[in-house]
């Protein structure tokens, strides 16, 4: 009598690391949002347009800021984060844009002009996993001069229309599309917010 197929064996996802990530938005003729191309030799989404972002470090659960994140966006973060991750949330989205292009908030950085504007985790199934929270900042809150370390190419101002007209990975065109509904908000809309999209195993859902 032969013997039945074992089962297959089922993978544990990896964890998923917390991670930051900053839309910076000019206005111009039209809303322009500061993107790059992450290189070939990235081992997550090489050669893919992103915003200025990476994960959080441990430094900056530790490391001070100048004015917190906005009451509005800290509740909002509250639902899913403690109150250590989420001022680390802000200062790890600060220390990324500075470190990639350039920019800077302030050192310490000032927290107070972030809005959160989503959060996405990649899939179960993928071999590394970042649950990254998106925020944005208007660009009159950033100082300093455009001048990318190299770890973001083609790094530029891209329309908002532009970018949406490009090849993207599916969670960054999901996230421009979150972006869009921001700005389509007044002031008073966006801090009345009481959920926010998060994209979760390439689903949105309002958390």
């Amino acid at each position: 009598m032969s013997e039945s197929p074992s089962p297959p064996v089922r993978q544990v996802p990896v964890v998923a690391r917390p991670a930051a990530s900053l839309l910076v938005l000019r206005a111009a003729s039209a809303p322009q949002v500061l993107m790059g191309m992450r290189g070939t030799a990235h081992k997550f989404m090489p050669n893919r347009l992103v915003f200025p972002g990476g994960r959080i470090d441990p430094e900056d659960l530790q490391a001070a800021a100048a004015s917190p994140l906005p009451e509005h966006a800290r509740a909002l973060m509250a639902r899913a984060a403690d109150e250590a991750l989420i001022r680390a949330v802000g200062i790890a989205a600060a220390r990324e844009l500075e470190e990639e292009t350039g920019l800077t908030l302030g050192l310490p950085p000032l927290l107070h002009g972030l809005d959160y504007l989503c959060r996405a985790i990649t899939p179960d199934f993928s071999p590394m996993r970042f649950d990254a929270r998106f925020l944005v900042v208007e660009a009159e809150h950033v100082g300093g001069t455009l001048a990318g370390s190299g770890e973001l190419e083609d790094l530029r101002w891209y329309g908002v229309e532009e970018a949406l007209g490009l090849d993207l990975a599916f969670p960054t065109r999901g996230v421009l599309e979150q972006l869009k509904l921001w700005m389509a908000m007044d002031a008073a809309a966006r801090r009345a917010r009481a959920h926010v999209a998060t994209l979760r195993n390439r689903g949105w859902e309002l958390e």
